[in-house]
C-alpha cells in the first residue's frame, strides 16, 4: 500500500521487459486494489455493521441503576407501540446479524509427509545421477551444478525412487506410487492426529498441478480409505504453487454452505513424470529446485471443534493475473525443440510475481492493517494527491498485523527479494529459508512445512496471527490469514516433520 511518488511515472506498465529482481513495492501501487480490499471487507463482514450498535447499547444499559431498569420494564408494561417497536428491531437486527454472519473455519490440524532416508538426495548425488543421465550437455551440466549451488537447498532434500535410479524409470506406474506414497502418509498422520475416522469426511479437496490421472488422485484417496459415497471431492490440477490456498479458500466457501463439516485438504506435486532430460535451460531449473513433499490438513465448521483446534481461518485473498498475455505464459508446461516435455520459466517471471504479490498485498491491506496505518497512509495520499504536498510515501509495516509469515518456499531469489521488500527481519523468514533448505521447493505444501517449523521452534503462541503467501502459474498470488486459538507446544507434535532435529535449525546457507 504505496502511492506513487511520480503520477506519470504511475501510468507506465508495472512489468518490465525482463528483469531479475522483485519491482520495489514502495514505489507504486495502484489505488483500485486499494478499494478492492475495502469492497471485499464490506461485502464479507456486513454483520461488523452491527457491532458498534451493539456496543453501543450494551454500554448504555451498564449504565442502568435497578431503580432504572424498574423504570423502564413499567413504562414498556403500558406502551404496547414501543414494546413492539423493539421486538421488531431485536428480531430484525438478530436475523440480520445470524444471516450475515459467516460460519467460523477452524484449522482443527496438519500433517507434513516427511519421506524415508533412502530417498535423500544429496547436492552431490544429484549432480551424480545428471552427469551419468547422459541427457545433458556439459555446458547444461555446469549450468545447473552453479544452479544448485545457488539455490538455497540443502543435502537433505528427497527424490522419488524413478528420479533418483539409475537410469531413471519414470512412468504412470510410479508417478502413482510417489501420489500414494506422499497423500497416504500425509493423512495416516493426519487422521491419528485428529482421531477423525476418514468416514467423518464431509469434503475432500486434492491439489497437485502436474499429475492428473485418471481416475484422479481425489479418487484414489477415496477408494484407499473407503470415504463416503456422498463426499464432495475436487480435483485442482494445473495451478502451481498457490494451489493450496486455493484449496483453503474453496474449502473455506464450501464449509459456509455445508454445516458441521469436515473439510480434508491434500496439497502435493508429482516429480516422477515431471523430471525434465532435454537441454532447454528455462526447463532445467524446476529440475534443481522441486522435489517430494505434501500435507493433509483438516478444517472443520462445527462450534465443538475450537477447543481443540490450532487455528481459525480469518482472511483469504486471491489475485489472478492470467487476463494480461505476458502472466499467463510465463510459467509453462511445454515441448522444448527436441519434443521434451518440461515447465518452462520465463524471464519475465520475477517482474510479474512482483506485480502480482503487490497487488495481492494492497488488497489485503485493508483487511489486516491497524487502523492506525491505514490513516497514515491515506494522509500521505491525501497531501501528495490533493494538497499537492511534498511529502514521501507512507509505507504500511505489515509487521504489525502479523507476527508469522510463511511465504512460499519457491527460491532464494525470491525470498530474499521479499524481505527486503517487505522490511521483513531475518527472524521473519526463517521459516521460508529454513523449509527452502531442508524439503526443496515442494510446492504447494511447502507453507505447511514452513508453518510446522514455526510450531516445533514452539513460536507459536495464542492470539498470533500467521499469513500464509503463496504464487503460481496463471499468474496467480493467494493469501490466507490465520489466527491462532491455542499456544502450541512442540512437546506434543509427536509427528512434526522438523521435530526430531528443529535444534539443528537455522543453519547458515552458503
Amino acid at each position: 500500500m504505496a502511492e506513487s511518488s511520480d503520477e506519470r511515472r504511475s501510468q507506465t506498465p508495472e512489468i518490465q521487459k525482463s528483469s531479475n529482481d522483485l519491482p520495489d513495492f514502495k514505489q507504486s501501487v495502484k489505488l483500485k486494489y486499494v478499494k478492492l480490499g475495502y469492497q471485499y471487507l464490506i461485502n464479507h463482514g456486513m454483520y461488523l455493521i452491527l457491532l458498534p450498535f451493539l456496543a453501543f447499547v450494551a454500554t448504555h444499559i451498564s449504565t442502568f441503576s435497578s431503580q432504572d431498569l424498574h423504570d423502564l420494564w413499567e413504562s414498556l408494561q403500558y406502551n404496547l407501540v414501543s414494546v413492539l417497536l423493539l421486538s421488531t428491531l431485536l428480531v430484525l437486527f438478530s436475523t440480520i446479524y445470524f444471516l450475515t454472519r459467516p460460519r467460523p473455519v477452524y484449522l482443527v490440524n496438519f500433517s507434513c509427509y516427511k519421506p524415508d532416508e533412502n530417498r535423500k538426495s544429496t547436492k552431490e548425488i544429484f549432480m551424480q545421477n545428471t552427469k551419468v543421465l547422459g541427457a545433458f550437455t556439459d555446458a547444461n551440466i555446469d549450468f545447473q551444478s552453479k544452479i544448485i549451488e545457488r539455490s538455497g537447498l540443502g543435502d537433505s532434500t528427497y527424490l522419488p525412487e524413478a528420479v533418483f535410479s539409475v537410469p531413471p524409470t519414470p512412468s504412470i506406474a510410479k508417478a502413482r506410487q510417489e501420489a500414494q506414497m506422499v497423500m497416504f502418509g500425509a493423512l495416516d498422520d493426519l487422521f491419528a492426529k485428529t482421531n477423525v475416522k476418514p468416514k467423518d469426511i464431509d469434503i475432500l479437496i486434492v491439489n497437485c498441478s502436474l499429475f492428473n490421472p485418471t481416475p484422479s488422485l481425489s479418487a484414489m484417496i477415496i477408494n484407499h480409505y473407503k470415504l463416503r459415497g456422498n463426499i464432495f471431492s475436487y480435483n485442482l490440477g494445473g495451478m502451481g504453487c498457490s494451489a493450496g490456498v486455493i484449496s483453503i479458500d474453496l474449502a473455506k466457501d464450501l464449509l459456509q454452505s455445508h454445516p458441521k463439516s469436515y473439510a480434508v485438504i491434500v496439497s502435493t506435486e508429482n516429480i516422477t513424470l515431471n523430471w525434465y532430460t532435454g537441454n532447454n535451460r528455462s526447463m532445467l531449473l524446476p529440475n534443481c529446485l522441486f522435489r517430494v513433499g505434501g500435507a493433509a490438513i483438516l478444517l472443520s465448521n462445527k462450534c465443538t471443534d475450537r477447543w481443540r483446534a490450532k487455528y481459525q481461518l480469518l482472511h483469504t485473498v486471491r489475485t489472478h493475473k492470467g487476463a494480461d498475455d505476458k502472466c499467463y505464459t510465463c510459467v509453462t508446461q511445454e515441448e522444448d525443440s527436441d519434443g521434451k516435455i518440461g515447465v518452462s520459466l520465463s524471464k519475465d517471471l520475477m517482474a510479474v510475481a512482483g506485480d502480482a504479490l503487490k497487488t495481492n498485498i494492497t488488497t489485503l491491506g485493508p483487511l489486516v492493517l491497524p487502523i492506525s496505518e491505514q490513516l497514515l497512509f491515506f494522509a500521505t495520499i491525501v497531501a501528495r494527491r490533493v494538497l499537492k504536498m511534498n511529502v514521501r510515501p507512507y509505507i504500511p509495516d505489515f509487521k504489525l498485523a502479523f507476527e508469522h509469515f510463511c511465504i512460499h518456499a519457491g527460491g532464494r531469489a525470491v525470498l530474499d527479494e521479499l524481505e527486503h521488500n517487505l522490511n521483513l527481519s531475518k527472524w521473519h523468514m526463517e521459516p521460508s529459508r529454513m523449509t527452502l533448505y531442508r524439503f526443496g521447493n515442494t510446492s504447494s505444501s511447502s507453507l505447511w512445512y514452513e508453518l510446522a517449523y514455526n510450531e516445533a521452534k514452539g513460536r507459536i503462541k495464542r492470539g498470533d496471527r500467521t499469513w500464509q503467501i503463496a504464487f503460481g502459474s496463471g499468474f496467480k498470488c493467494n493469501s490466507a490469514v490465520w489466527k491462532a486459538l491455542k499456544t502450541v507446544n512442540p512437546k506434543d507434535e509427536k509427528k512434526n516433520p522438523w521435530i526430531d532435529e528443529i535444534d539443528d535449525f537455522p543453519v547458515v546457507v552458503a
